[in-house]
């Protein structure tokens, strides 16, 4: 389970997160919605424990994610795709992240099979187009076999079979009863992989309901409508410039 409780993130432009509390469950996708700007990136950062909360807690499996010994088996993440050496081989980046966290090169094995990336594991990175390095990335995340999935916009540069093939991995993992939390500014997409959703606009807590409940809640037709219709006062800029 994810525990976010009373999260608060100030900088001295203003509030990126405000008081904003809410639990991801074992067993569902539960997409993770908001505007740009409404501080979705910020607080999957303190989960993941790369940004320090002003206020509050963000917990995976009741620990913060600093206290985890071998993090990558209690919570895998795709925060930043682009986050690799670009001389860096996509099997010697699997490698190097499964010694750190003390796994066989088995797990970079099947890894690189189940992301469909085994023709490319001798490849540096900066010779990857955007959707391949989106599947390392996931490769990476899936890499300790984890009982909790951060995935943040998983589907960028990836083609249709690649977004159904995501599609398909998320409700896999939570079928199997891990934690998938998934952010995306598609709502199509989420309409199709998401059970539960959270939204937030400026950093506050919008809305914490199942998918269908959350569409009559709010009188829309889909998803889509639904989610402009809550958060159109959440907005930061809109056209002609005006914020």
């Amino acid at each position: 389970m994810i525990e976010v409780n009373h999260l608060t993130k100030r900088y001295r432009g203003g509030t990126a997160v405000d008081d904003l509390s809410f639990r991801v469950e074992p067993g569902r996708v539960t997409g993770f919605l908001g505007p740009n700007g409404a501080g979705k990136s910020t607080t999957i950062r303190m989960i993941l424990g790369l940004d320090r909360p002003t206020a509050g807690s963000a917990l995976v499996g009741g620990r913060r994610y600093a206290e985890l010994k071998r993090p990558l088996t209690v919570v895998g993440a795709l925060a930043e795709a682009s986050d690799v050496h670009p001389g860096r081989r996509v099997r010697d980046h699997l490698l190097w992240l499964a010694r750190s966290n003390g796994l066989g090169r088995q797990r970079v094995a099947a890894v690189l099979d189940e992301t469909g990336l085994a023709g490319a594991a001798g490849k540096a990175a900066r010779t990857l187009s955007l959707g391949m390095r989106q599947r390392l990335g996931i490769a990476a995340a899936l890499l300790g076999d984890p009982g909790v999935l951060i995935l943040d916009e998983p589907v960028n540069g990836l083609d249709p079979e690649g977004v159904i093939w995501i599609r398909n991995l998320a409700k896999r993992l939570a079928g199997e009863g891990r934690t998938v939390l998934v952010s995306s500014h598609l709502m199509s997409e989420m309409a199709l992989t998401a059970s539960h959703l959270v939204v937030i606009g400026r950093g506050r807590l919008l809305a914490d309901l199942p998918t269908d409940e959350f569409v009559s809640a709010h009188s829309g037709a889909n998803l889509e409508e639904a989610f402009m219709r809550l958060t159109s006062d959440s907005v930061e800029y809109r056209a002609g410039g005006s914020r």
